[in-house]
């Protein structure tokens, strides 16, 4: 790739250079798109826990009955975002089901009920227990339903995207190279290519990013099984000591580990062994393994996303630390870049990087 500008073929500049492809990339062009301003997109697509991500969407961290950070700001943006995107790639991407959470004992259901009182929560819990999903899930306490929950296509949204884009000339899978990018005022300049401003959505791969490796990110391991199991039939996704997801017909997921320490993207032995043991927790019936993935996912140590800019560029930006809630964040936090970068919003501070200034000096 000796020039982006003659591949591409065009001698305008563009409002954004984005690099990385998984969800904080592709969602934020898609929200340049939506109002109108150009991008060319770069990645490799060398950090792939987008891709190999479950899709899962609910409101509720279910461990400690809570809602979510900016639930109901999340939530809105959700399907008002998905249903464009859907319209303008003429496929179904979003698909809403119930989060139904296993009771192991009368006083969780009673923990349940009392949460579902709390207004706080009373959007997002139901007050009725479910009762048998499956003659193959034992719930011999039955279930609470999360409300507003659901799983979307990831790698559907993602390769149709980036199919669309490749065929526009605006997406190009190639490695970004830091030392060939020349940061000016009011503009950036890459292999030929001018833009207004960049945005780094690299997921992990931030540690080798010049501009934003300072940044404390606390990457997880993540490991998920895809299986069959035609006695199954549930259209629901259950959380009992792991979570399955309906992924369509007879296959489902099951997921996921989480590992600190092993941060390479390779499956396990013990990963497999873990997701089994929970899986078989979950179900009686028969099932067939037939695939097993690995990802990395871009965490911070407060468990915030990073949206902002350089301290001293005020033309290079960051998307990132999207975490386990990408597909439900990343709607949300395109449109507060998208309203610091254009409108000139402020960045809220939980987000903002600046809350880590005294790291980037």
């Amino acid at each position: 790739m000796l020039s982006l500008r003659r591949d591409l073929g065009l001698e305008r500049m563009f409002d954004f250079i984005i690099v990385g492809g998984g969800l904080a990339g592709v969602t934020f062009a898609h929200t340049l798109e939506r109002y109108g301003r150009s991008f060319c997109l770069i990645s490799d697509r060398s950090q792939a826990a987008s891709l190999v991500a479950a899709g899962a969407y609910n409101p509720v961290v279910l461990k400690r009955f809570t809602p979510i950070w900016m639930a109901t700001e999340q939530i809105h943006c959700l399907h008002d975002f998905y249903g464009g995107v859907e319209a303008k790639l003429g496929t179904q991407l979003l698909h809403p089901m119930a989060v139904l959470r296993r009771f192991a004992s009368v006083e969780e259901q009673n923990n349940w009920f009392a949460a579902s009182d709390k207004p706080v929560l009373s959007e997002y819990l139901s007050g009725e227990l479910v009762g048998r999903v499956s003659p193959y899930v034992p719930a011999p306490f039955g279930f609470g339903q999360v409300l507003h929950t659901g799983r979307m296509d990831v790698k559907r949204y993602l390769s149709l995207s980036l199919q669309r884009w490749g065929s526009e000339g605006v997406y190009h899978p190639y490695r970004f190279q830091y030392e060939a990018l020349s940061v000016g005022k009011g503009s950036v300049s890459y292999k030929g290519v001018e833009a207004r401003h960049i945005v780094f959505c690299e997921g992990c791969g931030v540690s080798a990013n010049p501009f934003f490796k300072a940044l404390p990110m606390a990457p997880c391991k993540g490991e998920l099984l895809t299986f069959c199991a035609p006695e199954l039939s549930v259209e629901a996704i259950l959380k009992g000591d792991g979570v399955i997801y309906p992924e369509g017909g007879d296959c489902y997921k099951i997921g996921a580990t989480y590992n600190r320490d092993d941060l390479s993207d390779t499956i396990t032995e013990a990963g497999r062994e873990e997701l089994i043991e929970r899986l078989e927790k979950l179900i009686t019936c028969e099932y067939t393994i037939t695939a097993h993935e690995a990802g990395i996912r871009p965490t911070v140590i407060d468990r915030r996303p990073l949206v902002g800019h350089h301290p001293v560029y005020d033309n290079v930006w960051i998307l990132n630390g999207l975490g386990t809630r990408g597909v439900l964040g990343a709607p949300y936090l395109a449109e507060v870049l998208y309203g610091a970068v254009f409108e000139g919003k402020t960045v809220a501070r939980e987000m903002d990087i600046g809350r880590f200034a005294k790291r980037m000096r």
